[in-house]
């Protein structure tokens, strides 16, 4: 299959910037596997000076050895490749003093997957900040080191522990690609099947273009849940890789897809001691695989938290495909399938939620709007014991604008009833009551009738007609 290499403008812009600085430039990139990091490297690096090495477990012996081979087809010097480096200073001095080395113009280094170093050499951090300091920043060079290792990366590197702290001129962490350019990868697909994929592979490039675009979304699908397929086997793959102790992670997981949201509740259904679970959902936010929840007019004191999966791969995956591995292990996909078919509207009801909140984060709705906080709000109903929940709020801490809003995966929605019951919600959130300026959203795949206004507020209706129009206006630009 051919890559396709999608959009990541704004990430080639900000490494062509550190690229034609006048000053060395040392670069750090992460992110989850599979979202694109090499691709986009590769690219960048296309038609200019550069070394990329990806890195190996092997320790520093081996991927000195191998280092030194790439340095030497650099240089067009094979006597290069026989002499033998000791440490990794070496190398590097040895490198930039080469009568070869290039001065007169700028050299990109990148190391892929520089967290299998540390894990083989945890002293390797303290290395590469003699050689950045001693050796690197006097030349015209351009250090890149990039890793999947979210959790390495972040304290290894970035954080204020690590010995390179304070050395990188610019860092980024690489997500999955914008809803909007999943229709670059499957052009034929209506926007409903799109929102199907996305809700299943997310925005990873990897993963969509596992999905044939000359078949149907059930078709992909049943590829998908097909044992020995690559999406079928990721999930397992990823957690082996990952962390030490997968099973009690795939339980976790399990728990969180099948609606066990609370700390208490994940430990009953996971059979796992509270303090054991706690360390483990840490691990699992470091990796943005799950994601923590208060109401988003509460403080970060809210003791009744949730956790959800907002990976819409691993989501997927532990709601249908982990709870049917003994079926699908006996090749009973058309079984499991129609199970899926059965219960997936109401999973989409959810994925929508998070689709709109994305969209909405990364400013494709309420351009001109400003937000300081947007997330779920939830409550008890005042003088009752019933609660109220409202998909999502969005609000500006300064200007006291609150917007509440409602996502229905359903068609021809009568947007003035569903205003009411949310005007009726909004009056439980406690919130600058006096003060606040409250307007309403709708989203939905269709509407039966549109409004603009309820009660003398502003009322937004969005439905998959203006999903459309943002595929147009992203992909024209």
């Amino acid at each position: 299959m051919i890559q396709r290499f999608v959009n990541r403008k704004r990430e080639l812009k900000l490494l062509e910037r550190e690229y034609n600085s006048e000053h060395p430039s040392f670069i750090i990139i992460y992110g989850r596997r599979r979202i694109g990091k090499s691709e986009l490297i590769l690219k960048f690096i296309e038609n200019k000076d550069a070394v990329y090495y990806l890195c190996s477990t092997e320790g520093d012996e081996m991927n000195i050895e191998e280092l030194k081979k790439r340095f030497a087809e650099f240089l067009n010097d094979k006597n290069f490749a026989s002499v033998k480096f000791e440490s990794w200073y070496s190398l590097f001095s040895s490198f930039v003093n080469h009568k070869n080395f290039p001065k007169n113009k700028k050299i990109i280094i990148v190391f892929d997957e520089f967290p299998y170093l540390i894990i083989s050499n945890p002293h390797i951090p303290s290395i590469f900040q003699k050689i950045w300091d001693e050796i690197l920043r006097k030349e015209n060079i351009m250090l890149i080191l990039c890793g999947s290792y979210i959790s390495i990366m972040e304290r290894k590197i970035l954080s204020k522990k690590s010995p390179l702290y304070g050395r990188r001129t610019s860092s980024f962490l690489l997500n999955s690609l914008d809803f909007v350019y999943l229709k670059e990868f499957l052009p034929t697909y209506s926007t409903e099947e799109l929102i199907n994929a996305w809700s299943v592979v997310g925005g990873v490039p990897a993963y969509i273009q596992k999905f044939n675009a000359k078949l149907r979304f059930w078709e992909n699908l049943k590829n998908f849940i097909t044992k020995g397929s690559y999406l079928y086997e990721e999930a397992e793959i990823l957690l082996r890789e990952e962390f030490r102790e997968p099973r009690n992670y795939k339980l976790i997981l399990k728990a969180i897809s099948f609606g066990y949201r609370s700390l208490g509740k994940i430990c009953s259904f996971a059979y796992l001691d509270k303090s054991m679970v706690s360390k483990y959902l840490e691990v699992l936010k470091e990796v943005k695989i799950i994601q923590e929840r208060i109401p988003v007019t509460e403080s970060k004191r809210f003791k009744g938290r949730l956790y959800e999966i907002t990976d819409p791969y691993f989501n997927f995956w532990f709601r249908f495909v982990y709870p049917n591995k003994v079926e699908l292990e006996a090749y009973r996909e058309d079984a499991v399938l129609a199970r899926i078919k059965k219960e997936f509207p109401q999973y989409l009801g959810y994925m929508f939620e998070l689709l709109v909140e994305e969209l909405i984060r990364k400013k494709y709705f309420f351009k001109e709007l400003f937000f300081t906080k947007i997330g779920r709000q939830w409550g008890r109903i005042p003088k009752t014991k019933e609660t109220y929940e409202i998909d999502l709020v969005a609000l500006n801490e300064l200007s006291k604008e609150i917007l509440f809003a409602e996502c229905k995966w359903q068609s021809k929605v009568n947007a003035r009833r569903i205003v009411k019951e949310l005007a009726e919600k909004a009056q439980y959130v406690q919130w600058h009551n006096d003060k606040r300026k409250e307007s309403f959203a709708i989203f939905a795949k269709s509407f039966s009738k549109r409004i603009n206004e309820f009660e003398g507020k502003k009322v937004y209706c969005f439905d998959l007609r203006d999903l459309e129009k943002l595929f147009e206006k992203c992909l024209n630009s």
